[in-house]
């Protein structure tokens, strides 16, 4: 279980609160209007940025204080942080070996079947220049499977992409996280993107992160807040 405990962030102004748990494997859509707070709410997380007050918690251990790479954590941004000079091999690599060093046999062929999966088999020479917006994105979620971790953070990954290929990217995220029994959280702009991926939806507004609700009952019957973000 991931809990996030009387949290309390602050920045000048600006205030986010949640108090609220997400149980592992589930599918976890995060929306609200720009600038409520669905990345902050991410980044906490992730360990990117430290909460004023209370705690994070997962399976029941307090991480609040633990090292961005040393949390159950894989993040995948919007700019899917390829290094440009690097191939795809050197830059998955970088997921079983952060420090750069040498793959062993066993690794490198661990490697090729991430990128087997995820429909980039015989490409890991090439660097992420020579591909696709898609391939890019894809080549990113190998690196997550890679990483192996329990949780798995989307911060708008596929926002650039076409709504076709979305669509497949988030099949294939469900796919992915299934394998991997992750629980994803999805910050996303699109309510159809939550409709579609997403069993729960954490509603962030008005300085507040919500306690999840069953996607499904959430849009049959919004709050004034989700009324507000949708126009309705």
């Amino acid at each position: 279980m991931l809990t996030l405990e009387n949290m309390r962030y602050t920045d000048g102004d600006y205030s986010l609160s949640a108090d609220l748990c997400l149980a592992p494997g589930r599918r976890v859509a995060i929306i609200g209007p720009s600038g409520a707070g669905k990345s902050t709410l991410l980044d906490l997380i992730a360990g990117f940025l430290t909460p004023k007050a209370g705690r994070l918690l997962w399976q029941g251990q307090d991480i609040t204080a633990t090292p961005p790479d040393r949390r159950p954590v894989a993040m995948l941004f919007q700019e899917n942080n390829l290094f440009p000079h690097l191939s795809l091999a050197r830059n998955l690599g970088l997921a079983l070996r952060p420090g750069g060093g040498r793959l062993t046999a066993a690794e490198g062929r661990k490697l090729e079947s991430a990128l087997e999966r995820v429909g980039l088999g015989g490409l890991s020479s090439r660097k992420p220049g020579a591909l696709s917006g898609g391939q890019q994105s894809r080549a990113a979620l190998a690196r997550v499977l890679l990483q192996a971790r329990p949780i798995l953070a989307l911060d708008e990954p596929f926002a650039a992409l076409g709504p076709a290929l979305k669509v497949q990217m988030l099949d294939l995220v469900q796919e992915v996280a299934g394998e991997l029994g992750a629980l994803v959280l999805l910050v996303s702009h699109d309510p159809q993107d939550a409709r579609r991926f997403a069993e729960e939806t954490v509603l962030v507004a008005e300085g507040l992160a919500h306690p999840p609700v069953e996607t499904r009952a959430l849009f049959d019957a919004p709050p004034e807040a989700l009324r507000a973000y949708l126009g309705q």
